[in-house]
């Protein structure tokens, strides 16, 4: 075997990185053997994204080296990168969506001016990759129209069009049901056991355990502790994440259900395309407990969502909130009424990522006298509150003036998490608290919720993920194709209320 063959695929080398005075990779050196897989864990801001956007060429390390099969390499930007053989598949899909997938397969490799011979050629590659990979896509679909799954292996296809050994994935199964994230564990194989070198950033230590060969972890910008992931456990991944032990479960007593704070009767939403999203719904929240629905996205739970906090009209059904009907009220109303929301998508409706955190601290309360008067913000009342929230929620950096785009995005949960929390609501929704969330924050932001319901509110939870739901609801419902389709105790098996949210009764 020559030295080739025998170096790593990836050696990093010293590196170190500081923005300002945040050291987000300090003196890091990882080794990454060729054709393996290889998980890299930590809290949100632990330093995971900078140090793979260095090995991918966005940012340039402030010293130290990359060896890629033993050989030095200078990562100047991604085109470099690609050069050297690594390709990334981003967290948020870098496709152009109104192309096709054979479109956004060629997009900056085009083959020349002439595009019917590159196209040709392309649609020849692309064919051989799906059946090297089991990685099969129809060329001429519209990424819009895809499902998200598909639109990952998109991703996938276009890295390896260009050539990658090595494949960086950020958080590939934030958006994919379990059965989509089964799949792609399955592609993941494949291309290690092809020769392909992967590295996968998560969260998620299940799946670190189900899919890696090796772990390393890192936390506060350093790499504390590098494992074989057949000879580690979930408890000591989880207590060198944080630094401490960690509780994997939810530690909760019985609900103690009261008055009923929110009723459901019969609600049903249309899209703008005039599609039924939510079929004639009927349910019930009462104070001092969790009611939770669990279902694949896609299948009605968010305009749900959005209907009861007064962001989207129902068509019809009635909503009434502590026993006034309020369907088709503004969201502002609700608020002073009571109802609090964390949203699904932080980014585009939690947060304004240009303000600062002590502005987003107040979003949608910020006509409370507490915080100023008529169209005059009290600048001092405002950091006050949010220096209380970021100490209390352990909110990092702890600088109320950061801007919100700054911070991690389970750092950024954090602040919405605690601006709803902390106005003290009648009723909670909550839409996938803990999407993108490491495992530290997890464990708070579910103690926080666990605390709303005993202090004797109404929280209705909707999660993707089964274990989240089953470990904090005290009812479940289950919904497919905008319709609920039964309810179940969180202690009913987890291929139970899988069937039921692919349609299938049980």
């Amino acid at each position: 075997m020559n030295e080739k063959s025998q170096a790593p695929a990836i050696e990093l080398i010293g590196i170190d990185k500081k923005f300002g005075a945040v050291h987000a990779n300090k003196n890091i050196n990882l080794t990454v053997a060729k054709g393996s897989i290889h998980g890299i864990i930590g809290e949100n801001g632990a330093g995971k994204s900078t140090l793979m956007s260095i090995l991918y060429g966005f940012y340039h390390a402030d010293s130290g080296e990359i060896r890629i099969d033993g050989r030095p390499v200078a990562i100047r930007d991604s085109q470099s990168a690609i050069a050297a053989g690594i390709g990334m598949v981003h967290q948020h899909f870098m496709l152009v969506e109104n192309f096709t997938v054979l479109e956004n397969l060629m997009l900056g490799a085009e083959g020349g001016p002439l595009l019917g011979k590159g196209t040709d050629a392309a649609r020849d590659a692309l064919k051989k990759l799906e059946d090297d990979y089991e990685l099969e896509v129809d060329p001429d679909a519209v990424v819009e129209e895809l499902p998200v799954g598909l639109q990952q292996r998109v991703e996938i296809l276009k890295a390896m069009y260009r050539g990658a050994e090595i494949l960086i994935l950020d958080e590939p199964t934030g958006v994919l049901t379990p059965a989509e994230a089964d799949h792609l564990f399955k592609i993941l194989r494949v291309l290690r056991d092809q020769g392909k070198t992967v590295i996968l950033i998560t969260h998620k230590l299940r799946e670190i355990m189900a899919i890696t060969d090796t772990v390393s972890v890192m936390r506060r910008g350093e790499i504390v502790a590098t494992r074989t992931t057949s000879e580690t456990t979930v408890e000591e991944l989880a207590e060198l994440m944080v630094g401490r032990r960690v509780l994997l479960h939810v530690d909760k007593g019985d609900s103690k259900p009261g008055e009923v704070f929110l009723s459901v009767r019969n609600l049903t939403v249309k899209d703008q395309r005039g599609v039924t999203m939510v079929d004639s719904v009927s349910f019930d929240v009462r104070s001092g407990e969790i009611l939770g629905i669990a279902g694949v996205a896609g299948n009605g739970q968010s305009e749900l969502l959005e209907a009861i906090t007064g962001i989207r009209k129902p068509t019809s059904g009635e909503i009434l909130f502590c026993g006034e009907p309020v369907t088709g009220f503004d969201p502002a109303r609700l608020r002073r009424m009571g109802l609090a929301h964390i949203p699904e998508d932080r980014h585009h409706m939690g947060l304004v990522l240009a303000f600062e955190e002590a502005e987003n601290a107040i979003l949608g309360y910020h006509r409370d006298d507490r915080y100023g008067r008529g169209a005059f913000l009290k600048p001092d009342a405002v950091r006050k509150a949010a220096v209380d929230e970021i100490e209390k929620y352990d909110i990092r950096p702890p600088n109320p003036r950061l801007k919100t785009a700054n911070f991690s995005g389970g750092n950024q949960q954090k602040i919405v998490v605690a601006r709803e929390i902390e106005r003290d609501p009648k009723l909670l929704v909550v839409g996938q608290p803990t999407r993108g969330v490491d495992i530290g924050a997890i464990e708070f932001i579910h103690r926080r919720i666990v605390e709303t319901r005993d202090a004797g509110k109404a929280v209705l939870l909707v999660s993707v993920e089964l274990d989240e739901i089953r470990s904090l609801s005290d009812r479940v419902l289950v919904m497919f194709a905008g319709k609920i389709v039964g309810e179940k105790s969180p202690e009913t098996a987890e291929q139970t209320l899988g069937l039921m949210m692919a349609g299938i009764a049980a």
